[in-house]
Protein backbone atom coordinates (compact mmCIF):
# COMPACT_ATOMS: atom_id res chain seq x y z
CA UNK A 1 0.00 0.00 0.00
CA UNK A 2 2.85 2.41 0.84
CA UNK A 3 4.46 1.57 -2.49
CA UNK A 4 1.23 2.40 -4.33
CA UNK A 5 1.22 5.87 -2.77
CA UNK A 6 4.89 6.49 -3.53
CA UNK A 7 4.26 5.65 -7.19
CA UNK A 8 1.72 8.48 -7.60
CA UNK A 9 2.60 11.57 -9.60
CA UNK A 10 0.98 13.78 -6.94
CA UNK A 11 3.60 14.29 -4.25
CA UNK A 12 1.95 16.95 -2.06
CA UNK A 13 -1.55 16.04 -0.90
CA UNK A 14 -3.78 15.26 2.07
CA UNK A 15 -6.42 12.62 1.36
CA UNK A 16 -9.09 11.01 3.50
CA UNK A 17 -9.77 7.31 3.28
CA UNK A 18 -9.98 4.01 5.10
CA UNK A 19 -7.73 0.97 5.25
CA UNK A 20 -9.70 -2.27 4.99
CA UNK A 21 -9.27 -6.00 4.64
CA UNK A 22 -11.82 -8.54 3.49
CA UNK A 23 -13.33 -11.75 4.74
CA UNK A 24 -14.63 -13.12 1.46
CA UNK A 25 -16.48 -10.25 -0.20
CA UNK A 26 -17.16 -8.37 3.04
CA UNK A 27 -14.83 -5.95 4.82
CA UNK A 28 -13.77 -7.26 8.24
CA UNK A 29 -12.80 -4.92 11.06
CA UNK A 30 -12.08 -7.94 13.29
CA UNK A 31 -9.64 -9.42 10.77
CA UNK A 32 -7.96 -6.02 10.34
CA UNK A 33 -6.89 -6.11 14.01
CA UNK A 34 -3.94 -8.31 13.07
CA UNK A 35 -2.46 -5.48 10.95
CA UNK A 36 -3.16 -2.59 13.34
CA UNK A 37 -0.16 -1.01 15.09
CA UNK A 38 2.20 -3.20 13.00
CA UNK A 39 4.71 -0.83 11.39
CA UNK A 40 6.71 -3.50 9.53
CA UNK A 41 4.48 -6.53 8.88
CA UNK A 42 6.27 -9.75 7.90
CA UNK A 43 5.57 -11.26 4.49
CA UNK A 44 3.46 -14.04 6.00
CA UNK A 45 1.13 -11.51 7.70
CA UNK A 46 0.83 -9.46 4.50
CA UNK A 47 -0.16 -12.63 2.66
CA UNK A 48 -2.70 -13.72 5.28
CA UNK A 49 -4.20 -10.26 5.85
CA UNK A 50 -3.78 -8.13 2.71
CA UNK A 51 -5.06 -4.56 3.01
CA UNK A 52 -6.41 -1.93 0.62
CA UNK A 53 -6.60 1.84 1.02
CA UNK A 54 -9.93 3.24 -0.19
CA UNK A 55 -9.74 7.02 -0.73
CA UNK A 56 -13.03 8.91 -0.48
CA UNK A 57 -12.04 12.57 -0.16
CA UNK A 58 -9.28 15.05 -0.92
CA UNK A 59 -8.43 18.02 1.30
CA UNK A 60 -5.21 19.41 -0.16
CA UNK A 61 -3.41 19.01 -3.48
CA UNK A 62 -0.27 20.70 -4.81
CA UNK A 63 -0.37 23.76 -2.53
CA UNK A 64 -4.16 24.18 -2.84
CA UNK A 65 -6.50 23.76 0.12
CA UNK A 66 -9.76 22.50 -1.41
CA UNK A 67 -11.75 21.80 1.77
CA UNK A 68 -14.23 24.57 0.89
CA UNK A 69 -14.90 23.08 -2.55
CA UNK A 70 -18.17 21.05 -2.65
CA UNK A 71 -17.72 17.31 -2.13
CA UNK A 72 -18.91 16.34 -5.64
CA UNK A 73 -16.04 18.35 -7.15
CA UNK A 74 -13.46 17.23 -4.59
CA UNK A 75 -14.18 13.64 -5.63
CA UNK A 76 -13.70 14.53 -9.28
CA UNK A 77 -10.30 16.01 -8.44
CA UNK A 78 -9.51 12.94 -6.34
CA UNK A 79 -10.38 10.54 -9.16
CA UNK A 80 -8.18 12.42 -11.65
CA UNK A 81 -5.24 13.05 -9.32
CA UNK A 82 -4.36 9.41 -8.60
CA UNK A 83 -3.67 6.20 -10.46
CA UNK A 84 -6.00 3.78 -8.69
CA UNK A 85 -4.61 0.30 -9.02
CA UNK A 86 -3.18 -2.39 -6.80
CA UNK A 87 -3.89 -1.64 -3.13
CA UNK A 88 -5.04 1.94 -3.77
CA UNK A 89 -8.76 2.19 -4.58
CA UNK A 90 -11.27 4.94 -5.34
CA UNK A 91 -14.46 4.84 -3.26
CA UNK A 92 -17.33 4.76 -5.74
CA UNK A 93 -20.66 6.40 -5.02
CA UNK A 94 -24.16 6.68 -6.42
CA UNK A 95 -26.16 9.89 -6.83
CA UNK A 96 -29.73 8.56 -6.67
CA UNK A 97 -31.80 5.65 -5.29
CA UNK A 98 -30.04 5.75 -1.93
CA UNK A 99 -32.67 3.75 -0.03
CA UNK A 100 -32.59 0.91 -2.55
CA UNK A 101 -28.79 0.89 -2.39
CA UNK A 102 -28.94 0.70 1.41
CA UNK A 103 -31.33 -2.27 1.31
CA UNK A 104 -29.11 -4.04 -1.21
CA UNK A 105 -26.04 -3.38 0.97
CA UNK A 106 -27.72 -4.98 3.98
CA UNK A 107 -28.75 -8.01 1.93
CA UNK A 108 -25.12 -8.46 0.92
CA UNK A 109 -24.02 -8.42 4.57
CA UNK A 110 -22.33 -5.01 4.49
CA UNK A 111 -21.87 -2.99 7.67
CA UNK A 112 -23.97 -0.18 6.21
CA UNK A 113 -23.65 2.90 3.99
CA UNK A 114 -22.64 6.55 4.36
CA UNK A 115 -24.92 9.21 2.90
CA UNK A 116 -23.18 12.48 2.08
CA UNK A 117 -24.37 15.88 0.93
CA UNK A 118 -22.69 16.41 -2.44
CA UNK A 119 -22.60 20.17 -1.88
CA UNK A 120 -20.96 19.95 1.55
CA UNK A 121 -17.55 21.36 2.44
CA UNK A 122 -15.03 19.33 4.43
CA UNK A 123 -15.17 19.80 8.22
CA UNK A 124 -13.21 17.91 10.87
CA UNK A 125 -16.15 17.09 13.15
CA UNK A 126 -19.48 15.29 13.21
CA UNK A 127 -21.96 16.84 10.82
CA UNK A 128 -25.46 16.19 9.50
CA UNK A 129 -23.99 16.39 5.99
CA UNK A 130 -22.47 12.92 6.53
CA UNK A 131 -24.86 10.32 7.93
CA UNK A 132 -24.10 6.68 8.71
CA UNK A 133 -26.85 4.11 8.14
CA UNK A 134 -25.91 0.80 9.73
CA UNK A 135 -27.28 -2.60 8.77
CA UNK A 136 -26.40 -4.11 12.16
CA UNK A 137 -26.34 -2.77 15.69
CA UNK A 138 -22.77 -1.74 16.31
CA UNK A 139 -20.97 1.07 18.13
CA UNK A 140 -17.96 1.97 20.27
CA UNK A 141 -17.77 1.39 24.03
CA UNK A 142 -15.21 2.30 26.67
CA UNK A 143 -13.54 -0.57 28.51
CA UNK A 144 -13.80 0.01 32.27
CA UNK A 145 -12.79 -3.38 33.64
CA UNK A 146 -12.48 -7.11 33.03
CA UNK A 147 -13.22 -10.40 34.75
CA UNK A 148 -10.90 -13.28 35.57
CA UNK A 149 -10.55 -16.02 32.94
CA UNK A 150 -12.08 -19.41 33.67
CA UNK A 151 -10.93 -22.89 32.78
CA UNK A 152 -8.19 -22.98 30.15
CA UNK A 153 -8.88 -19.43 28.95
CA UNK A 154 -6.00 -16.94 29.26
CA UNK A 155 -5.80 -13.16 29.56
CA UNK A 156 -9.28 -12.33 30.85
CA UNK A 157 -12.84 -13.60 30.87
CA UNK A 158 -15.00 -10.69 29.73
CA UNK A 159 -14.69 -6.95 29.24
CA UNK A 160 -16.88 -4.53 31.20
CA UNK A 161 -18.20 -1.86 28.84
CA UNK A 162 -19.64 1.62 29.20
CA UNK A 163 -20.47 4.89 27.48
CA UNK A 164 -20.44 8.48 28.65
CA UNK A 165 -23.55 10.37 29.68
CA UNK A 166 -22.21 13.81 30.40
CA UNK A 167 -19.08 13.18 32.46
CA UNK A 168 -20.31 9.89 33.94
CA UNK A 169 -19.33 6.49 32.56
CA UNK A 170 -22.51 4.40 32.39
CA UNK A 171 -22.25 0.59 32.57
CA UNK A 172 -23.62 -1.12 29.44
CA UNK A 173 -22.81 -4.78 30.13
CA UNK A 174 -19.94 -7.17 29.45
CA UNK A 175 -18.65 -9.00 26.40
CA UNK A 176 -16.84 -12.33 26.42
CA UNK A 177 -16.99 -13.44 22.78
CA UNK A 178 -15.05 -12.43 19.67
CA UNK A 179 -11.54 -13.13 20.98
CA UNK A 180 -8.95 -15.62 19.82
CA UNK A 181 -6.08 -16.86 21.99
CA UNK A 182 -3.55 -14.32 20.71
CA UNK A 183 -5.94 -11.40 21.17
CA UNK A 184 -6.78 -12.53 24.72
CA UNK A 185 -3.08 -12.47 25.54
CA UNK A 186 -2.26 -9.14 23.89
CA UNK A 187 -5.33 -7.31 25.16
CA UNK A 188 -4.88 -8.87 28.60
CA UNK A 189 -1.40 -7.33 28.78
CA UNK A 190 -2.78 -3.89 27.85
CA UNK A 191 -5.50 -4.16 30.51
CA UNK A 192 -3.03 -5.23 33.20
CA UNK A 193 -1.06 -2.01 32.66
CA UNK A 194 -4.23 0.06 33.15
CA UNK A 195 -5.42 -1.55 36.39
CA UNK A 196 -6.80 0.75 39.08
CA UNK A 197 -8.40 0.00 42.48
CA UNK A 198 -11.36 2.32 41.83
CA UNK A 199 -14.28 1.59 39.49
CA UNK A 200 -14.53 4.14 36.64
CA UNK A 201 -18.29 3.55 36.36
CA UNK A 202 -20.73 5.98 37.92
CA UNK A 203 -23.34 3.57 39.29
CA UNK A 204 -23.47 0.68 41.74
CA UNK A 205 -24.84 -2.78 40.98
CA UNK A 206 -21.84 -3.80 38.89
CA UNK A 207 -20.27 -7.26 38.83
CA UNK A 208 -17.87 -7.56 41.78
CA UNK A 209 -16.67 -11.14 41.84
CA UNK A 210 -13.38 -11.71 40.05
CA UNK A 211 -13.49 -8.18 38.60
CA UNK A 212 -10.55 -5.88 37.93
CA UNK A 213 -11.07 -2.18 37.17
CA UNK A 214 -9.03 -0.33 34.58
CA UNK A 215 -8.55 3.31 33.68
CA UNK A 216 -11.03 4.15 30.88
CA UNK A 217 -8.42 4.57 28.16
CA UNK A 218 -9.35 1.85 25.63
CA UNK A 219 -12.25 1.93 23.18
CA UNK A 220 -13.76 -1.25 21.74
CA UNK A 221 -15.97 -1.73 18.70
CA UNK A 222 -18.89 -3.96 19.71
CA UNK A 223 -21.63 -5.64 17.69
CA UNK A 224 -24.88 -6.62 19.42
CA UNK A 225 -28.48 -7.58 18.68
CA UNK A 226 -30.31 -4.92 20.71
CA UNK A 227 -30.49 -2.88 23.92
CA UNK A 228 -32.43 -4.49 26.77
CA UNK A 229 -35.16 -2.64 28.66
CA UNK A 230 -32.63 -2.18 31.46
CA UNK A 231 -30.16 -0.42 29.17
CA UNK A 232 -27.71 -3.31 28.71
CA UNK A 233 -26.34 -4.95 25.58
CA UNK A 234 -27.94 -8.18 24.38
CA UNK A 235 -25.64 -10.76 22.73
CA UNK A 236 -22.60 -8.47 22.41
CA UNK A 237 -19.50 -9.57 20.49
CA UNK A 238 -16.07 -7.94 20.38
CA UNK A 239 -15.01 -6.69 16.94
CA UNK A 240 -11.78 -4.88 17.71
CA UNK A 241 -10.11 -1.91 19.37
CA UNK A 242 -10.63 1.61 18.06
CA UNK A 243 -7.50 3.76 18.04
CA UNK A 244 -9.19 6.71 16.31
CA UNK A 245 -11.82 7.42 18.98
CA UNK A 246 -11.32 9.28 22.25
CA UNK A 247 -12.99 7.53 25.22
CA UNK A 248 -14.69 10.75 26.35
CA UNK A 249 -16.41 11.01 22.93
CA UNK A 250 -18.14 7.62 23.30
CA UNK A 251 -21.88 8.04 23.91
CA UNK A 252 -24.92 5.82 23.41
CA UNK A 253 -25.90 6.10 19.77
CA UNK A 254 -29.53 6.30 18.71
Amino acid sequence: MVEAIYQQQATSFIADGEIVTFDGDITSFAKLQARMQVAHPPADLIRKVPVWFYLFDLLYLDRYDIRQVPLRYRKEVLRNAFDFQGSLRFTEHIKTEGEAYYRAACQKGWEGVIAKNGDSVYVSRRTRDWLKFKCNQEQEFVIGGYTDPRGCRTGFGALLLGFYRGRKLVYAGKVGTGFDHDLLRRLGEKLARLKTPVSPFAEDGLPRRGVHWVKPKLVAQIGFTEWTAGGKLRHPRFLGLRHDKRPEDVVRES
